[in-house]
């Protein structure tokens, strides 16, 4: 038996992925708000069309397509502890300034049948709409001291979410957020992309995503000190950043150690190879004047070969501040699989599809003062 047909006889996509070495960065989401909906279990691989959440999809979907706003909805599983009978907690954050550092947050612990209530009013204030979030306040509680890993164990949307996401959530739900005093709150939560890097997290209020974890990291990932290059295969990317900024970003961050957490930054695409032979089309399409076109246009339409990055940042105290500017580029493709076979929307008996996924790497990083 070859090597890809035993690949195609595995079933998990993550295994796949993962044994061929593709790297992680560079697939987080790029988001400015975040809702994150606390709903019972069990939960479908049509847990989004459920009544009481599909509202909250069309209006996301409005905000997202007709104002570009960058939003990511989870669903997190109550918790023996955390959690309170009759009630749901809704997590709101957003990107408080264009260089920042962290999400700000704001949580509330509403009764159950209120829940999509606050939840529509919360995105009527992103729209910029009238809204009733004053009613909400006496439910608003200050938790902004406490640290929250979101550990997708989704495993009707992909197996090897629940496969290898419950036993890393286990862990740090029995050891490390019971270790922490209250400082830290583990979660089972949905979807939210990545299922070849599970076991996959997000770590919030910073927003990184964490992807391909072992036991032996988790150490390195809670407490923020060690040696930083063994977590450089883990590491997703930070979602204050787009996907080839996140590239750049990881490498800074291992040249400038664990102190880079604490910085306020803020990326851009200087400029990029919209690719091959579908630059003719993407420059016309560009010239539409449709809001939503270019959104979708800029989200999908092209894999850049290439792009040159500009990363600003600042230091707490702003005694350190510049910037780093960097080529990220193709240097080559690994074989994964973006979904793992016998998922819930296929045969069991489906092996998973293999594709070849480009790999980037980092030249010309240079750090530009003054």
């Amino acid at each position: 038996m070859t090597a890809l047909e035993t690949l195609s006889n595995c079933q998990f996509c993550s295994v796949v992925s993962k044994t061929n070495g593709e790297d992680p960065i560079g697939t987080a989401g790029n988001h400015e708000h975040w809702l994150i909906l606390e709903a019972a279990l069990p939960w479908s691989e049509k847990l989004m069309e459920e009544p009481a959440i599909k509202p909250l999809i069309t209006l996301m979907k409005g905000l997202i397509l007709e104002q570009q706003v960058k939003l990511r909805p989870i669903i997190i599983a109550p918790d023996r502890e955390y959690s309170r009978a009759g009630y749901n907690r809704v997590l709101y954050y957003h990107q408080p300034t264009r260089l920042f550092t962290q999400f700000e947050k704001q949580e509330y612990w509403v009764p159950e049948a209120d829940t999509t209530r606050l939840a529509t009013a919360l995105l009527q204030k992103i729209a910029g709409h009238p809204n009733e979030l004053e009613a909400f306040q006496s439910y608003q509680i200050d938790s902004r001291h406490i640290r929250e890993l979101l550990v997708c164990t989704h495993g009707n949307v992909d197996v090897a979410c629940s496969r290898f996401g419950f036993p890393i959530y286990k862990t740090l739900r029995d050891k490390y957020a019971l270790e922490s005093e209250g400082h830290l709150r583990v979660w089972r939560c949905s979807h939210f992309g990545g299922h070849q890097f599970a076991p996959t997290l997000i770590d919030l209020p910073q927003g990184q995503y964490w992807g391909h974890l072992e036991p032996d990291r988790l150490d390195l990932l809670v407490y923020r000190s060690g040696e930083l290059s063994k977590l450089r295969s883990c590491y997703r990317g930070w979602s204050g950043l787009e996907k080839f900024a996140q590239m750049v970003e990881r490498e800074i961050w291992i040249r400038e150690g664990w102190d880079w957490l604490d910085y306020r930054k803020a990326g851009q695409i200087l400029t990029s190879d919209p690719g091959g032979a579908s630059r003719y089309f993407y420059k016309l399409l560009k010239q539409i004047p449709s809001k939503r076109l270019q959104f979708l246009i800029n989200q999908r339409s092209h894999k850049p070969n290439w792009a040159e990055i500009r990363i600003e940042f600042s230091s707490p105290d702003g005694t350190d501040a510049g910037a780093y500017e960097a080529r990220v580029e193709v240097c080559g493709e690994v074989i994964s699989a973006l979904q793992s076979g016998g998922h819930a929307h296929v045969s069991r008996r489906q092996r998973l599809k293999l594709q070849p996924v480009k790999q980037y790497r980092i030249s010309q990083l240079r750090r530009c003062d003054g």
